[in-house]
Parts: C-alpha cells; sequence; structure tokens
C-alpha cells in the first residue's frame, strides 16, 4: 500500500508534518511517502490568475501525487481558525483540475496544535467538507497540546490515550 502523508502547512518545522510523517509509518506495510507542501508553492489563487496561467504544473503535479497514492494522511495546521493559506491556495488550485481532489482515496485527518484546541476547528471544516472532494474519510484526530502529547526526540506519540485512537484510525486504512 503506498500511502502519502502531507501536512496542511508551510513552515519548516511542522509539528503536523511530524504527526502525519509519525501516522503514516503505523500502516502496516505501507510505502510512504511525505510531500512538503512548500514544494507547490504557487501564486495566489484567483479567477484571473487562472485565466492567465491555466493550471500551474505544480498543481498538476500535487493531483497526480494524490492519484498514485492508495491511502493519505493529511494533517492540518490551524491559522486563526481556519486553513494554513499555503494549504488552501494549493488545495484551491487543485480543485480547479478536478473537484474530486482526493480522487476517492482513503483519507485520515489529523490535526495538532500546541495549544489545547488541537487545531479542531480546522479540522471539523476539513472533514465536513471532505465528501464534497472525493475524500472516504476513514477517521479522525485532533491532538491538543502537541508538546505535551509527542515526544520530539522519537518523533512519536506519548499520550497512550491518543495512541490507540491513532492506531485504530489508520487501521482502517
Amino acid at each position: 500500500m503506498k500511502v502519502l502523508a502531507l501536512a496542511a502547512s508551510s513552515s519548516s518545522t511542522s509539528i503536523n508534518k511530524q504527526l502525519a510523517t509519525y501516522a503514516a509509518g503505523l500502516v502496516a506495510n505501507a510505502e510512504v511517502e511525505v510531500l512538503d507542501l512548500n514544494d507547490f508553492e504557487m501564486p495566489i489563487f484567483s479567477e484571473d490568475k487562472e485565466k492567465e496561467l491555466g493550471h500551474p504544473e505544480l498543481a498538476k503535479c500535487f493531483f497526480q501525487k494524490i492519484g498514485e497514492a492508495d491511502a493519505i494522511v493529511i494533517s492540518y495546521a490551524e491559522h486563526n481558525g481556519s486553513y494554513a493559506a499555503a494549504f488552501k491556495n494549493v488545495f484551491d488550485w487543485t480543485s480547479r483540475i478536478d473537484m474530486k481532489v482526493y480522487q476517492g482515496k482513503s483519507v485520515v485527518m489529523l490535526a495538532t496544535s500546541p495549544g489545547p484546541g488541537g487545531a479542531a476547528t480546522v479540522l471539523a471544516a476539513a472533514t465536513g467538507s471532505a465528501p464534497y472532494f472525493a475524500a472516504e474519510v476513514k477517521g479522525s484526530l485532533s491532538v491538543p497540546s502537541f508538546y505535551d502529547n509527542f515526544d520530539m526526540e522519537k518523533g512519536e506519540l506519548c499520550n497512550e490515550n491518543l495512541i490507540s485512537q491513532l492506531k485504530a484510525i489508520v487501521a482502517e486504512l
């Protein structure tokens, strides 16, 4: 099984990338590819830019990466209660190629933040809209207080309750 892991964040030290990578690594016998959202930087989407540029090659590449995967693990950063602008832009461009961005793939949706909210607001928005973009959401999990619940040295969750929940979710893939 080929699992695509990505963080909906452009931070070079993204805690969401760490969480997505860890979660994808829990999928038994999986070949994991970790995407860096910074590799898909494009102009801010607008209808005018679309008329001028058409569909950027990076958007086509992002769509192709999703198409090549058997399953997707994505972890959302929350910026002011919503998607990070970098992810929203990539998603907007890609959705103009085909609104079925997730192409019917099995998806695990995660989110985390340093605070107690665990980016739950953006996770709720993502899981709520996922069916419109052809995602088969197998489960979702918000990880609050990342630095209290994730061992940075080992690169893994250290909260037994969260570990158990995450393992049950990724087992659905």
